[in-house]
């Protein structure tokens, strides 16, 4: 299912709003507790009619510490930042789905993993673009009997190079490879256990923990994330009430992730961005709500400032800046905060 899909097909929760959400410019201060930042929304300014953007869908920082930015705009469907937001390059006219971007060191060398809603495929390049490995839709698994019914959204690279690629918007499930292609398991799946997903959105690698490392597999719809082990068994859900979140992203003890929108609000521009503690615990909603817990229990996140509209991905780069890419906000270029130390 399609984001424009699944947003149509949705009714906002009953739950009003606890602020009514302002619209704010550049210069802004957001979040709460160790993780407030400052928004600066004029960062990646480019000359539009040369270098357009559609969805903003993901952004990753190179060991080079330049600052990539997938988008499903095929002109340029990867525009390359310094971390000032000044051009370095672009490539890429062979992606009109473009969604996932997933950067992995392989041997020394780093290498991207394109997810392509369009093309229904798992696409591997270089650096710069040079395609590497192509992986159709997982007829393998005998749960797909045409490319469209497949429409992957995310990667995650396990050390030893297998790959994991979550049809998020297809059936839900997540589809394990070796490094070479070739299909091992696929586990999750829409259904009514907890075990299942409900919009796969994202997946990522989760190695601060002893006896890990871990998957961390987005349930959209279900606002929450899902825990497994490497081979696909289910763990825990860690609910995130209120918060349609996208992919997680970890640097360091914490894990970020934009939130699409808010449950109270969808499809009217209500999203923010969360981060989490090594516990999952929240300890920041920027842009949203300040985090609460009751008993122990989170209640329900929301937008309580307008700094965006649908985030869709979260950049850490090496001094801890955060980069966010929107989708479908009217073509904007990424955002930059900064962390108020």
């Amino acid at each position: 299912m399609h984001r424009r899909q699944f947003i149509q097909q949705s009714t906002a929760s009953a739950a009003g709003l606890l602020l009514m959400p302002t619209i704010l410019n550049d210069d802004v201060i957001l979040g709460q507790n160790n993780k407030r930042y400052r928004l600066n929304n004029q960062w990646s300014q480019l000359d539009f009619a040369r270098y357009p953007v559609k969805d903003c869908h993901e952004m990753v920082q190179d060991r080079q510490g330049r600052i990539l930015l997938l988008t499903n705009e095929t002109r340029n469907n990867v525009i390359i930042y310094d971390k000032k937001g000044r051009l370095i390059t672009t490539w890429g006219n062979e992606y009109p789905g473009a969604h996932g971007l997933t950067l992995f060191n392989e041997n020394g060398q780093e290498v991207l993993f394109i997810c392509d809603n369009n093309r229904h495929q798992m696409i591997k390049t270089t650096i710069d673009g040079r395609v590497l490995m192509t992986l159709d839709y997982p007829k393998e698994t005998g749960e797909y009997t045409k490319p469209e019914e497949y429409i992957p959204t995310e990667t995650a690279i396990a050390a030893n190079g297998d790959i994991y690629v979550a049809d998020g918007y297809g059936k839900d499930f997540v589809i394990q490879y070796d490094y070479k292609g070739n299909y091992i398991r696929h586990f999750g799946g829409r259904g009514d256990k907890e075990e299942n997903l409900l919009n796969a959105h994202g997946i990522t690698i989760d190695s601060r923990h002893p006896g890990g490392p871990f998957l961390i597999v987005t349930s959209r719809q279900q606002n929450a994330f899902k825990r497994y082990t490497m081979e696909g068994k289910y763990l825990s859900t860690i609910p995130l009430p209120g918060a349609w979140v996208c992919r997680p992203v970890i640097n360091g003890d914490y894990l970020y992730a934009a939130v699409l929108q808010s449950s109270n609000a969808v499809g009217k521009q209500s999203g923010f961005v969360t981060i989490l503690d090594k516990d999952f615990k929240v300890v920041s909603n920027l842009g949203g709500t300040e985090p609460v817990y009751t008993d122990g229990k989170l209640q329900e996140m929301q937008q309580t400032v307008k700094a965006f509209q649908y985030p869709h991905d979260v950049c850490i780069d090496d001094e801890q800046n955060l980069y966010i890419a929107q989708w479908n906000s009217g073509h904007v270029y990424p955002y930059k905060l900064e962390p108020i130390v």
